[in-house]
């Protein structure tokens, strides 16, 4: 059952091209990762998962009555947003807004899934926490949890583990594979190759040739090979 449908799309921004050609579909349940050097349009590509870009050709459609406001996002942080000044609870609680329409409070339904979802991600404890106060790893989970507050079906994951020290990152993958294998659809770009082909399913590869396929599909080709070699140094 698709989720998402994206074919011979094209992104770019004031007529440039960014990337083309670019068809794929991520099925309920997948694990997709995407991966490319830098500068190659994920980044774009995720804002046209979330409708914030317009393709310039092409087509990218959400299946399954899914809208774009129903995707738990998670971005990668700013310095600015790592030093928000607000309660664990409080940002965990604004994931729900999306689907509240114009009602100004939060229901007794929507505060006791903040409840769940903080529960899920092992920080309970922290709900009445200052955000700004908490270590990388903890701010991830807190993100993660306001992600589940937008959605049940699909995650959209920029680079999550960015900045985490090395176990802390094993522990966020740990956390988001679960989340999976629970049934919740991933989407995650990440410069992590070996991460990408530890945990996904499927492996969106973008670059001036793109490569669409399964982990086992990915693992035979000349894009995993040359990714490869980029992160241990040189080309293998």
């Amino acid at each position: 059952m698709a989720l998402l449908k994206c074919e011979n799309l094209v992104l770019g921004y004031d007529g440039k091209v960014v990337v083309q050609d670019l068809s794929f579909e991520v099925n309920s349940g997948d694990y997709l990762c995407v991966v490319g050097e830098n500068g190659t349009g994920k980044s774009t590509l995720i804002k046209a998962i979330l409708k914030l870009h317009s393709p310039l050709n092409g087509s990218l459609e959400l299946q399954e009555g899914l809208k774009a406001n129903q995707i738990g996002y998670l971005p990668q942080q700013t310095v600015i947003q790592k030093d928000f000044p607000a309660s664990v609870e409080e940002i965990v609680l604004s994931g729900c807004l999306n689907h509240m329409g114009l009602r100004p409070f939060y229901s007794r339904k929507e505060k006791q899934l903040a409840v769940e979802n903080m529960a899920k991600m092992g920080i309970s404890e922290l709900a009445k926490s200052c955000y700004r106060e908490l270590s990388g790893g903890q701010q991830q989970r807190v993100l993660l949890a306001r992600a589940l507050c937008a959605t049940s079906k699909l995650l959209l994951l920029d680079e999550p583990v960015s900045g985490l020290d090395p176990s802390v990152s094993v522990a966020m993958y740990s956390t988001i594979e679960k989340l999976n294998k629970a049934g919740v659809t991933i989407i995650m770009v990440s410069h992590d190759i070996a991460a990408a082909v530890k945990y996904a399913t499927n492996i969106l590869h973008i670059g001036k040739h793109c490569f669409f396929g399964t982990l086992n599909q990915y693992r035979e080709s000349e894009y995993y090979r040359y990714l490869s070699g980029i992160s241990h140094g040189g080309d293998e």
